[in-house]
């Protein structure tokens, strides 16, 4: 892509322009976004570049009616740097702009609105891009430039640094934030920055902007001559004064153009000898010491050294940057570009644009649609016989209006706060503070903020239908209908340069060529036109400059003249634009028959700004699909005309008249009921929306407990199982210990000696006689395997350590262990753990 900066001189009145290769916005988009930045880079001048002053005058014209330069100021106040400022300026100036190159804008300004909104934009206000510029021009010539513009070279550095950080941070977070950022993402990431050319810049100059000491030996040498010279002057000077004990109270040290001397009252002797620098009647005079003129005459050489020390430290630094001037060149022309591109992205997020969906009308009368979700989009249940449109603009409002609200609300607020500051101060300051008028300025104060709060301006809904081609829009004085035209006006303009329309929701807006409008008293004094005469002139302009693909306003037209010579002009008017003057033209009336075209001709349609008749009061509601009627009689006999009045009025208006203002009435009722209950079911869709959603929300919340309530549950059984676990390996230790001492009594009785052998046959009746006892004791101390007997599978048993019945799974006869199921746990228990 190319890159035009136009430069202008200070010192002339000559200008400039040089082209830079940047990265390429985005391959689908290969077109040149011009835009001038004033430096002094002596380039040939762009011959591509158009100039504002090449426009049509009824164009110019109809941009200042627009106050569409107000806008662009508005815009340019969110830039950062003065460059940016001017070029932003200039590109919305810059009205020429083909399909591609406003589709281009937008993309820009939808990438920098995903930086802004994840916080990857850097602030430009850190950065005198004006510095820049300067140093950029004077490296360009070889000339040592000064540190202050050294170190802004730097910060753009480190600027773009930063900013390429935050992009990587981005990317690296998620994927999707590369597409995201494009096509800046490839304007950031491709550009080349010098990280030996910022640390050399570093290690030679103060972030203040002055030399090093250890910039160059010469330097510091310099230097520490200067110092020590000034030292000796100093302690001289002293000397010379204290010598003087009776002049001192007067006298002072004092430095003029660089020399040491002193500096004596009026009509003071001094009593060492010098040189008169200066003096004058009733301000003393100024006296170099003889005897301070060698070290003065040393310190200038060795200040002139100093300098020259320094300018050949920076002499360098210009030689190093000339090394990569044109990448420098690149990064200073790509970042004044996104400075005007995050201009336009924090303008449209201040004031909550929407991204306009723009597309282009094609000779067939089919549509380019640049977003295929737009039925989406639009409000079926507003329109949903309209499946395309014209112009999609709801709840819109006008950029000025709502700028100049947002500004009194906000001054309104700051005096509130400056007030509260103001009674702490004079507290703290133990004034005396009347609390009556100090709360009555509060509560106007406050008063203030909250009916501006609750009075902002009213957004307007503009739904053209695509097969309109003229709309025609009744209603009183002051009801909105010129607020009206400029809102559509000035959302064209924005969306073609690249801004989002400041509606609430999606919008849908065609792009035109140029936009035409005839509103206010255009007449001229000095070519002696009434205000008629300068209203057809202007028509006449618009007529012959308007295309197929034009907006045109035409404000009151047919009016400032006789009322049915008007209205038929007015009539021939629309009907010619109507065939073939503009893609769209919106017209306002208080000719009725101009209503009327809208049912001999479907290239019309009607609309009218509603009026409360009780209060006497325009809405600035729009009223689709119905024309406007009059309200001055009604008006009048509200306002207490007396009724012989208001009925003579009614008789000498008509019959058929009245009659038509009727069926009037009646269309408007049945479009504020429809309205009311489109408004009612939106609110209950609203609603329907919140349920959902909070059932969904509880619906998840109740998973979510179960979850944790079945989590919780194993884990407690799963405790208990390892409690028991342990509980029944500890019994089977101790188990095992007794079957292990009665073994070892058994072998131990085995033992004995053949003599009690014989002593046990003497002694037989005895044993005999207790033989039941001995037998069961000595079956006591058997093995438990020896005297109980194996479980099948699918038997019960008793786990006394469980207190619970298990089921046999398994049994493993030479382990002597079991496998049984107790409830929901399963347990590996030897013979001696369980009863059969």
């Amino acid at each position: 892509m190319l890159l035009s900066i136009s430069l202008l001189s200070n010192s002339s009145a000559s200008f400039a322009t040089v082209a830079f290769t940047v990265p390429k916005v985005h391959s689908v988009f290969r077109h040149s976004i011009k835009f001038k930045v004033h430096a002094f880079l002596n380039k040939p001048l762009d011959s591509n570049s158009k100039p504002a002053s090449n426009q049509p005058s009824v164009l110019i014209d109809s941009l200042r009616v627009l106050e569409w330069d107000k806008l662009c100021d508005s815009v340019a106040s969110f830039a950062g740097t003065s460059l940016g400022k001017k070029a932003i300026k200039e590109q919305l100036g810059y009205l020429n702009q083909t399909f591609e190159d406003s589709l281009g804008l937008l993309e820009e300004t939808n990438a920098a609105v995903e930086m802004n909104k994840y916080g990857a934009m850097v602030d430009f206000n850190g950065i005198d891009i004006e510095l820049v510029k300067t140093a950029i021009q004077i490296a360009r010539r070889g000339f040592p430039v000064s540190g202050t513009e050294a170190m802004n070279v730097v910060a753009l550095l480190q600027f773009v640094e930063m900013l390429q950080s935050n992009v990587k941070a981005a990317i690296k977070q998620d994927a999707e934030w590369y597409q995201r950022f494009m096509p800046l993402t490839e304007m950031i990431m491709e550009l080349t920055i010098s990280r030996s050319l910022v640390r050399f810049i570093q290690q030679l100059v103060d972030e203040d902007g002055s030399v090093k000491d250890s910039a160059s030996s010469a330097l510091k040498q310099s230097r520490d001559q200067v110092r020590l010279l000034e030292r000796k002057l100093y302690q001289l000077m002293e000397s010379i004064i204290r010598n003087g004990m009776e002049e001192a109270s007067s006298m002072e040290v004092s430095e003029i153009d660089g020399r040491w001397c002193i500096r004596s009252g009026f009509n003071q002797r001094t009593s060492f000898e010098g040189l008169l620098l200066s003096s004058a009647s009733g301000t003393g005079s100024v006296v170099e010491p003889l005897s301070a003129v060698p070290l003065n005459d040393a310190l200038q050489q060795a200040k002139a050294s100093v300098s020259k020390a320094e300018a050949d430290v920076l002499l360098k630094i210009t030689q190093k940057m000339q090394e990569e001037i044109d990448y420098i060149e690149s990064i200073f022309s790509v970042m004044v570009r996104l400075d005007v591109i995050n201009a336009r992205a924090r303008y449209s997020l201040a004031f909550g644009g929407a991204c306009p969906d723009l597309f282009l009308q094609q000779q067939t009368d089919s549509f380019v649609d640049t977003d295929a979700s737009l039925k989406e989009k639009t409000s079926v249940t507003l329109h949903p016989k309209r499946s395309k449109w014209t112009v999609y603009l709801p709840k819109a409002y006008h950029p000025l209006l709502l700028q100049k609200h947002q500004q009194a609300l906000q001054k309104a607020m700051k005096d509130i706060k400056n007030a509260n500051a103001e009674i702490r101060r004079r507290k703290q300051q133990g004034e005396t503070i009347l609390r009556e008028e100090t709360n009555a300025n509060l509560q106007s104060l406050e008063a203030k903020v909250a009916k501006l709060k609750e009075e902002p301006p009213v957004p307007v809904d503009i739904y053209v239908a695509h097969n309109t081609r003229v709309l025609v829009i009744t209603g009183p004085n002051t009801g909105g209908k010129t607020i009206c035209l400029k809102t559509v006006a000035l959302a064209a303009l924005m969306a073609k340069s690249g801004l989002y329309v400041l509606a609430s929701e999606p919008v849908k807006i065609p792009w035109f060529d140029f936009v035409f409008a005839d509103i206010g008293d255009e007449q001229s004094l000095s070519q002696s036109l009434s205000t008629f005469s300068g209203h057809l002139k202007q028509i006449s302009k618009i007529r012959s400059h308007s295309t197929d693909m034009s907006l045109v306003l035409l404000d009151e037209v047919g009016a400032g003249t006789n009322p049915l010579e008007g209205a038929a002009l007015g009539m021939s008017l629309l009907e010619s634009f109507a065939e073939s003057g503009s893609l769209l033209t919106i017209a306002t009336t208080h000719h009725g028959q101009l209503k009327t075209l809208k049912y001999s001709n479907h290239a019309f349609e009607n609309a009218c700004m509603e009026f409360d008749e009780m209060k006497l009061k325009p809405t600035y509601r729009i009223l689709w699909g119905i024309p406007g009627r009059s309200n001055a009689i009604n008006i009048a006999e509200r306002l207490g005309m007396p009724d012989v009045i208001v009925h003579k009025a009614r008789e000498l208006y008509g019959a058929a008249s009245a009659e038509i203002n009727e069926v009037i009435l009646d269309m408007e009722r049945f479009k504020q009921n429809f309205h009311e209950q489109v408004r009612e079911s939106q609110h209950l869709l609203k609603l329907t929306k919140g349920l959902h959603h909070k059932l969904l929300t509880a619906r998840k919340k109740v998973k979510e407990h179960n979850i944790n309530q079945r989590s919780r549950k194993v884990h407690e059984i799963s405790e208990a199982a390892a409690v028991a676990r342990s509980s029944i390996q500890r019994r089977a230790r101790q188990y095992r210990a007794i079957s292990s001492q009665l073994s070892q009594k058994i072998l131990e009785s085995n033992g004995h000696t053949s003599t009690m052998k014989s002593e046990a046959k003497k002694e037989k009746g005895e044993t005999s006689e207790a033989t039941p006892d001995v037998c069961s004791a000595s079956t006591s101390r058997l093995p438990v395997s020896e005297t109980r007997k194996l479980p099948n599978v699918g038997d019960s048993v008793h786990v006394p350590s469980l207190n619970k019945q298990a089921l046999v799974l398994k049994v493993d006869a030479s382990r002597e262990e079991l496998l049984v199921q107790a409830g929901n746990m399963k347990l590996k228990l030897k013979l001696t753990d369980v009863l059969t």
